[in-house]
């Protein structure tokens, strides 16, 4: 009698169909969403899924897996800083969705963003998280289509994963020098003169501006020659209220402050999650830093006239610089109250 014939093994999948799968899935998934969108649309009434916000988030996936291609036949665009304009900007929708979308925030003042050469955007910082700087370069990106390079705190240098993505998507160490040479090559750069003493107050001084320190700020836009932009930035705040710091454990971590939040630590990974504040941006008219200074150079101890690029220094009256910086700061935070009197809610609208 033959022996019965067992069932043959199902093939495995080749790599070539397995490609295409992963190619794929985006899109079906998509499709899938945008059906189960449409049923729930037509049993309620109301439209339950965000399908243009979907998109743009699907978007990233397409854009990145271009890149990677282009990055596996040794295409690379990056600039001396380390930063990818391409990488940047197919992250971009991701940031787009998450300020349009979860913190509604709303601009003022876009036509003072200078569309071509170097300018200064100078802005109050707050929130623990830097989520508004990141808010700020969508703002210019969508606006006048620019990148807003930000100078960062050197204590983010020191994170591995951290700064190579900071650095990749155009940020840099707040040293003045490579701030002059952005300025210099015609770069927008956004400066928090705060820094993290801004990120790190305590709930119960929020909204009110720290010291700009000594106005470095105006003395790198002086010998640049560009103008610099105040920034007013409401909303930052209300993300993560930071009702404690416990400093001690703040040293022993390596951080700049170990902050108490309603949800941190209490919640854990759910506690980074930020609260969903309502946001409003203001960019004010640019401030004219860039009157004529005398170049000199120093020879055996003597100061003469020289002409920029062979060695010279601006000769700057200090005075002049802390008094510009006085008024940026007067300005942003004029900007702060007369946005927190025009925000109707903290968490809605």
């Amino acid at each position: 009698m033959p022996r019965p014939s067992l069932p043959s093994r199902p093939s495995r999948p080749s790599l070539s169909t397995l490609a295409a799968l992963r190619r794929d899935l985006p899109a079906t998934a998509m499709e899938a969403t945008g059906m189960l969108a449409l049923k729930l649309r037509a049993l309620t009434g109301r439209d339950l899924i965000d399908l243009e916000s979907l998109q743009e988030v699907m978007s990233v996936y397409y854009r990145l897996a271009a890149l990677r291609e282009q990055h596996r036949t040794g295409e690379f665009d990056i600039d001396d800083f380390g930063f990818d304009a391409a990488f940047t900007e197919a992250l971009l929708p991701i940031f787009r969705v998450v300020a349009r979308r979860y913190w509604r925030v709303e601009l003022s003042g876009v036509e003072h963003l200078p569309r071509s050469g170097g300018g200064l955007l100078v802005s109050n910082h707050a929130g623990v998280l830097p989520w508004d700087g990141a808010m700020i370069k969508v703002a210019v990106f969508d606006a006048v289509e620019r990148h807003a390079r930000a100078l960062i705190a050197n204590w983010f240098g020191d994170l591995p994963v951290t700064s190579w993505f900071l650095r990749r998507t155009g940020q840099t160490l707040g040293h003045q020098d490579d701030t002059l040479r952005l300025l210099r090559a015609g770069e927008l750069v956004l400066v928090f003169p705060e820094g993290i003493r801004g990120t790190g107050k305590p709930w119960s001084e929020r909204y009110r501006l720290r010291r700009f320190g000594r106005g470095g700020f105006v003395e790198v836009a002086m010998r640049a020659g560009v103008p610099i932009i105040p920034v007013s930035v409401v909303g930052s705040e209300e993300t993560y209220p930071m009702l404690a710091d416990i400093r001690g454990l703040a040293q022993l971590l390596g951080m700049p402050y170990f902050p108490i939040t309603p949800t941190w630590p209490l919640l854990g990974p759910l506690g980074l999650l930020p609260l969903p504040s309502k946001w409003l941006i203001t960019f004010h008219a640019p401030v004219n830093v860039t009157e004529p200074v005398e170049l000199t150079t120093q020879v055996g101890g003597q100061r003469h006239p020289a002409h920029d690029g062979d060695g010279a220094d601006q000769l700057i009256e200090p005075g002049r610089v802390m008094e510009l910086a006085d008024t940026i700061r007067t300005t942003i935070q004029a900007g702060i109250v007369e946005d927190l009197m025009r925000r109707a809610r903290v968490f809605r609208g």
